[in-house]
């Protein structure tokens, strides 16, 4: 479509004709994003009304949502290997002029700064607690306790900057980071709580860890606690839940990201926002 069409159907935006505008919406939403810059522009006009300018906000939120739909549906459909790649599209989702560069950044600076205190000597649980005081005492991650529902805690480019986050979003910090540095820790999908099991790697080849056996537990919720089988089946006899395989070994990356979204859910549930629900429960459907 030329520019001077997408200029003809933006003009017509605030027709008071439901019927003219609703055509109108369908065509500019199938454009998708090359039209966002032009809408952005015509929002930014003095002399237009509220009409015009809402279902501007509208027409932009919407084709914000199908930009994120269509990039977490692409990325579940290659396999969700890159986890980094999953948790960045739930965060374009809530901020769509992310610099992902700089999210990036940030993480390979805790990442070097973990790199160099690490050599292959060091056993596993030396492994851990080196990486432990680099991330939680020098960067300073902890989790938000006082605020454990809000829905940053689930935006790992907030929790980057605030260094607060709920289990899921410092246990998927620390997977990424892990996985940079060659460390066979993977996320496991608790009931209520998620930690992360460190793999055994004797015998088994990288394409194929989370299927070998776990050495122990990690709690990123607190300053990267060490656990054993013993503290998971305590924390599910709590519960009341029967024992389950699930419980105990590696999740898949669209597990992790699926999980994601469906605590933004219910944050925003708790924050009695029903349009942000009604675009979480789209989201999940991509995966």
């Amino acid at each position: 479509m030329s520019e001077t069409e997408i200029h003809a159907l933006i003009t017509l935006i605030d027709d008071p004709d439901e019927s003219i505008y609703c055509h109108v919406r369908d065509r500019i939403l199938s454009i998708g994003e090359p039209v966002v810059q032009e809408l952005e522009r015509a929002w930014e006009m003095d002399d237009l009304g509220d009409l015009f300018r809402n279902r501007i906000e509208d027409l932009l939120h919407s084709i914000h949502l199908d930009l994120t739909f269509n990039r977490l549906k692409a990325w579940a459909a290659s396999g969700g290997e890159d986890m980094l790649e999953g948790a960045l599209a739930v965060c374009r989702y809530r901020y769509s002029e992310l610099d992902e560069h700089r999210v990036r950044s940030r993480l390979a600076a805790i990442r070097q700064d973990i790199w160099l205190e690490l050599n292959d000597n060091l056993t596993a649980f030396e492994k851990v607690r080196v990486f432990n005081h680099i991330f939680f005492q020098v960067h300073g991650f902890k989790g938000n306790k006082r605020n454990y529902h809000a829905p940053q805690n689930s935006y790992i480019n907030e929790v980057l900057e605030g260094k607060k986050g709920n289990p899921l979003s410092l246990a998927l910090i620390y997977q990424l980071l892990a996985e940079d540095l060659d460390l066979p820790l993977r996320g496991v999908n608790l009931p209520n709580h998620f930690v992360l099991a460190y793999m055994d790697e004797t015998g088994v080849a990288a394409s194929e860890l989370g299927y070998g056996d776990v050495l122990f537990y990690v709690n990123a919720f607190s300053n990267g606690d060490i656990l054993g089988k013993a503290e998971i089946d305590e924390f599910l006899g709590k519960l009341d839940l029967p024992t389950d395989e699930n419980f105990y070994q590696p999740c898949t990356n669209i597990d992790i990201v699926r999980r994601l979204l469906n605590n933004l859910l219910n944050s925003y549930e708790k924050l009695n926002d029903p349009d942000r629900v009604e675009d979480l429960k789209r989201l999940l459907t991509a995966l």
